[in-house]
């Protein structure tokens, strides 16, 4: 298989089930690297938090994050895709005003903020951002810069918080990226046309790029990628969109297909 770009999604497909890359991830890059192959994760989660998680990498990383908002290449963010105030406002309201009971992160490119400070969903925020402030009231932080807002509800995100978020703001993209999250963005963005854009500066065709995924918020990752691996304990909706299937993440499937691979050329 002749592939140039490998981008993963991170939570339930790269992190095995501590939520850590395996460490056998590491040896395995040099080997991507060592045959001209480019590694991209592409994550819901904050620039910070990847760069931190991937600061053993030794050279400038390409990063997809905040679900396709943000895309670094060789050091430089290339493509911001940020959210209008009004719609970041009525999130907000949203999320005050509900029965069902969630947590709102505003999301700028360098930072994510927060109000509620009690230990459960300050834990729960923190896997995902590494950088992290609380404040005392979130309308003070929206301004033209927010690319994202992150809800996190302790009940189930596809069938109870994202319905009330889609009639909040019908004009923006609501994806559910997890059991317990939902995040919304502007109309334009997600993960598939990041990859798109990732590749462009790359000077590489969206042919050759393998995707790995598992939830929602990677559909258009899979969708857009050259060759597309759903885990196999993929959301059912993303295992019938993709091209092949991986082993799930607890078995450190992305990096067993990715060895085959290097194995096959």
């Amino acid at each position: 298989m002749d592939f140039r770009l490998v981008v993963t999604d991170m939570d339930g497909t790269l992190l095995n089930s501590e939520g850590n890359i395996p460490e056998a991830f590491w040896p395995l890059l040099d080997r991507l690297r060592d045959n001209d192959v480019a590694f991209a994760p592409a994550s819901g989660r904050q620039l910070a938090t990847l760069q931190s998680q991937f600061g053993r990498a030794g050279e400038p990383m390409s990063y997809i994050a905040e679900n396709g908002t943000v895309v670094v290449h060789a050091g430089d963010v290339i493509s911001l895709t940020p959210l209008s105030p009004d719609a970041v406002h009525a999130i907000i309201d949203a999320a005050r005003a509900a029965d069902v009971d969630m947590g709102v992160v505003v999301c700028r490119p360098e930072r994510a903020f927060v109000e509620r400070n009690d230990e459960a969903f300050r834990a729960e925020a923190s896997k995902y951002y590494f950088s992290l402030t609380e404040v005392d009231d979130l309308y003070a932080e929206v301004n033209d810069e927010v690319i994202k807002v992150a809800v996190f509800t302790f009940e189930d995100a596809e069938t109870v918080a994202a319905p009330l978020l889609r009639q909040a703001a019908p004009e923006d993209k609501v994806v559910v990226s997890g059991k317990h999250w939902v995040d919304i963005m502007d109309q334009s963005a997600d993960k598939g046309r990041a990859l798109t854009t990732l590749c462009d500066a790359m000077g590489i065709p969206v042919s050759a790029s393998v995707a790995f995924g598992d939830y929602l918020n990677d559909m258009e990752l899979l969708q857009a990628a050259g060759t597309s691996y759903a885990m196999a304990n993929a959301h059912p909706d993303i295992a019938a969109i993709a091209d092949r299937s991986a082993p799930s993440n607890t078995e450190d499937g992305v990096l067993m297909v990715l060895d085959q691979m290097l194995n096959e050329d």
